[in-house]
C-alpha cells in the first residue's frame, strides 16, 4: 500500500503540473481520479496497460496493486467510521444492458473497489446520464451535481467506471468566528481584494522553507489535516508550483515541526472541473484514448477505448472546518511535550498552494491553490 500511496502521490504532482497554467483558482481529487483510472486499468492489456502503468506511477504488478487499492480505500473509510471526521469513499460500474463484461474483471473490481455491476441502457443516454449523476451526487452529499454533461455520453457507450469521495471535518481547533474580519488579499501586481480573513493563534506544525512556508492545520482526530504553502513573495506562487514534486512535498512534509503559530487564513469556496483526455494522453497513456486501445480485460474483445475523464470537485473552507467532495468518471465507448516555542506570523493574504492529506497512510487526497478567494 505504501507504494501505491507513493505513486499515487508522484500522479498527483504531475498532473497538478500539467493543470497550472489554466488561471484563477484550482481544485481536484488526485485521488479520485488515480481510483477510478486504476479500476479502468484492471482491464486494460498490452502497450495500453503499460502506458497507463507508467502514466500512472503503478510499480507493483496487478496481483499486488488491486489488493493495495483495497487496504486503502478500507483504511479511509474506517476514518469516516472513527467518527472525528465524514470521510467516505464509493465507486461502481455502468454497463450497458446485454453487453458482456468478463466475470473475472467483474470479480476484481467488486472485491477489491467495492464496485458492483449496474446496468443502465446508453441507447436512452439522457436517462443513463441522470441515473449515474444521481448516484454520484447522493455519494457527495449533493456538492458535486451533473459531473456528466450531455455530450460525454452516446448510444456507442459501453461501460462508466465511477469514483466519488466525501470529506466534512472540523478543525481540532476552530478559529474564533467574532475574530474573523474583511482584510486585503493581493491578486495581483498591483490589485487587491478584500476577503473574509480567519484568525487564531496555536500550537501547530510549521516549516520555513526559505522561499516559502508551510503550514499543517489538522482537523479533529488529528488523521487529516490541511497543509498550506505559502510563498514568501506575494507573486511567488509560479515559481513554487515549478518546483512541486512528490520529493520536494514529502520533503517539506517530513520537515515541519511544532511552533507557536498566528494564522491568519482566508474564507474561500471553490468549485472545479476537468476534461482529463488531452492531459493525459499527453502525460504517456495515448493508447487508452483512440481506437486500437486494448482493453479486452473488460470484454475479451478489443473494441474499448476511453472516450472521456471526467472530474469535479468542490471545497468550503471556514471557521468551523472544511467539506471538500470529487467524483470521477472514466467513460468507456466502443471504437467503434509543551515546552515554550518561538511564536511566528503566518498570513496567507496572497496566492497559496494547500493540500488535504490522510495523515495516517500519507495520501494526498485533495490538492489546490488559491489565487483569489472571492472566486
Amino acid at each position: 500500500m505504501e507504494d501505491v500511496v507513493r505513486g499515487n502521490n508522484r500522479f498527483a504532482s504531475d498532473l497538478y503540473g500539467r493543470l497550472r497554467s489554466r488561471p484563477g483558482n484550482l481544485f481536484l481529487s488526485p485521488y479520485s481520479i488515480t481510483t477510478a483510472l486504476a479500476m479502468t486499468y484492471a482491464g486494460a492489456r498490452g502497450e495500453t496497460a503499460e502506458q497507463m502503468s507508467r502514466t500512472l506511477h503503478f510499480a507493483a504488478p496487478p496481483v499486488r496493486l488491486h489488493p493495495a487499492f483495497k487496504e486503502l480505500i478500507r483504511q479511509i473509510n474506517d476514518e469516516g467510521k472513527s467518527g472525528s471526521v465524514q470521510l467516505s469513499v464509493a465507486n461502481a460500474l455502468w454497463g450497458q444492458e446485454g453487453d458482456p463484461f468478463l466475470p473475472d474483471f467483474l470479480r476484481l473490481l467488486e472485491e477489491n473497489y467495492g464496485a458492483s455491476l449496474r446496468r443502465v441502457d446508453f441507447r436512452s443516454t439522457e436517462q443513463a446520464r441522470r441515473t449515474i449523476n444521481e448516484w454520484v451526487e447522493d455519494q457527495t452529499e449533493h456538492k458535486i451535481k451533473d459531473l456528466l454533461r450531455p455530450p460525454h455520453l452516446s448510444r456507442d457507450t459501453s461501460l462508466v467506471l465511477t469514483n466519488a469521495i466525501y470529506f466534512k471535518g472540523s478543525w481540532a481547533e476552530t478559529f474564533p468566528k467574532q475574530a474573523t474580519r474583511d482584510e486585503e488579499f493581493m491578486v495581483g501586481d498591483a490589485e487587491k481584494v478584500r476577503v473574509p480573513m480567519m484568525h487564531r493563534g496555536g500550537r501547530l506544525r510549521y516549516l520555513d522553507g526559505g522561499s516559502f512556508r508551510a503550514l499543517e492545520m489538522p482537523y479533529a482526530g488529528k488523521a487529516l489535516s490541511m497543509v498550506v504553502l505559502l510563498p514568501r513573495e506575494a507573486d511567488g506562487l509560479p515559481a513554487l508550483e515549478g518546483t512541486l514534486t512528490a520529493e520536494t512535498l514529502a520533503d517539506s512534509l517530513a520537515r515541519l515541526s511544532p511552533h507557536q503559530v498566528d494564522v491568519a487564513l482566508p474564507r474561500f469556496k471553490i468549485e472545479d472541473g476537468f476534461e482529463l483526455q488531452r492531459v493525459l494522453s499527453a502525460m504517456g497513456m495515448p493508447a487508452a484514448f483512440k481506437g486500437g486501445a486494448d482493453f479486452s480485460g473488460m470484454n475479451g474483445k478489443r473494441d474499448l477505448f476511453i472516450s472521456a475523464v471526467v472530474h469535479k470537485a468542490f471545497v468550503d473552507v471556514n471557521e468551523e472546518g472544511t467539506e471538500a467532495a470529487a467524483a470521477t468518471a472514466v467513460v468507456m465507448s466502443r471504437a467503434m511535550a509543551m515546552t515554550p516555542l518561538p511564536t511566528v506570523t503566518f498570513r496567507a493574504d496572497h496566492p497559496f498552494l494547500f493540500l488535504i492529506r490522510d495523515q495516517r497512510t500519507g495520501s494526498i487526497l485533495f490538492l489546490g491553490r488559491v489565487t483569489n478567494p472571492k472566486g
